[in-house]
């Protein structure tokens, strides 16, 4: 969405810092610093380490980088105006500098108290020098790795919105040419028949062309599927019949991908019904199982062999099938296969999990 506080918001683009402000961001963070104490209390260099010393040593590290975090958060948007790689390197030192200057406060607190924060014999250059370096790894391991991460999930993104310009594109051509041949062939013999396939063609388009901008629902899905049904029927005319089993209740407002369920239901009308002399029934099944919502969509179709469905149909499932696993995670997946003279294709989308795009 837009951002219409200033005019040059919405222009600016996404950080590419990693967002430390975020809890899970900041858990990384925190669990760095956590394990670089125990590697320290488990190497075998011959230093005395007690309950004492770990639980001090916990509370230095910890605390030492929350304030990283909290800094980089902070200044994220200054950095991340900069080329990555001055950025990183600017961030990197100032981790270092903050290390060293709560290194340097903690041993003058140490030799001033004597309460034995610090192991005796560390002297101040090898005390502050350390932890400087140390935070500079440890800085660099987790930023490269939540950049990384966030590069891997815009791709995954950016892929995922390409895919669903494709099935666009490829709804538009030959749909449309045979959606106005059937409606121009309706304006004299039934001219209030062909309004309403204006209106549906109408609405279908309208659904897609922002089929890339937001996630859709079930019943959007449904309704979509629904127009172009009823606009398919006017072409095929008794060689098409549709059955829909909606077996209630159904979780009509579940947030879905866009465009999953309409190029299914076109796969099985132009790779199915169409392909047959005497037409078929498409049968379209909705169930809420107990952790998942089950789509199911069956259609007599003709042998692989004979079919010769092309690129087109197998480029939709496959589109489908990876936009569920990014948007719901593994448990989301899709099957299909022809079986005994029909072709049935499965949806299993779980239920409780909110889709990850944006």
């Amino acid at each position: 969405m837009a951002d219409l506080r200033s005019g040059t918001a919405a222009s600016e683009p996404e950080p590419w810092l990693p967002d430390l402000c975020r809890l899970p961001r900041l858990v990384v963070m925190l669990s760095m610093a956590e394990l670089i104490v125990i590697v320290l209390a488990l190497a075998p260099d011959g230093s005395a380490w007690n309950l004492s010393r770990f639980v001090s040593s916990s509370a230095f590290a910890l605390w030492l980088a929350l304030a990283i975090s909290v800094l980089l958060c902070v200044s994220r948007r200054q950095l991340s105006r900069l080329p990555p790689g001055l950025g990183g390197f600017i961030a990197t030192a100032t981790a270092a500098a903050i290390a060293a200057a709560v290194a340097a406060v903690t041993h003058w607190i140490d030799s001033v108290t004597g309460v034995g924060l610090i192991p005796a014999g560390t002297t101040f250059a090898r005390f502050v020098g350390g932890t400087a370096a140390i935070a500079i790894l440890a800085v660099s391991v987790v930023l490269r790795y939540l950049y990384v991460n966030d590069s891997w999930k815009a791709q995954v993104r950016a892929n995922a919105r390409a895919e669903v310009e494709a099935l666009q594109a490829r709804i538009k051509p030959h749909f449309l040419f045979n959606s106005m041949n059937t409606i121009a062939g309706l304006v004299r013999s039934d001219p209030a028949v062909a309004e309403r396939a204006v209106l549906d063609l109408s609405d279908l388009f309208r659904a897609a062309l922002g089929a890339s901008k937001s996630d859709s629902s079930l019943t959007e899905e449904v309704e979509l599927a629904e127009r172009y049904l009823a606009i398919e029927q006017l072409r095929l005319g008794e060689r098409l019949r549709v059955v829909w089993r909606k077996r209630e209740p159904l979780p009509w407002k579940m947030p879905l991908p866009r465009l999953v369920l309409q190029p299914l239901v076109e796969n099985a009308v132009l790779h199915g019904i169409s392909r047959l002399p005497g037409g078929g029934e498409v049968e379209i099944e909705l169930t809420q199982l107990s952790d998942h919502l089950l789509l199911r969509i069956r259609n007599p179709a003709p042998a692989p062999a004979e079919a010769r469905a092309g690129a087109g149909a197998r480029h939709a499932q496959h589109s489908i099938g990876q936009r569920l696993r990014y948007a719901y995670g593994p448990t989301a997946r899709m099957t299909a296969g022809w079986d005994g003279g029909y072709y049935l294709c499965e949806l299993h989308v779980p239920t409780g999990v909110e889709a990850q795009s944006r």
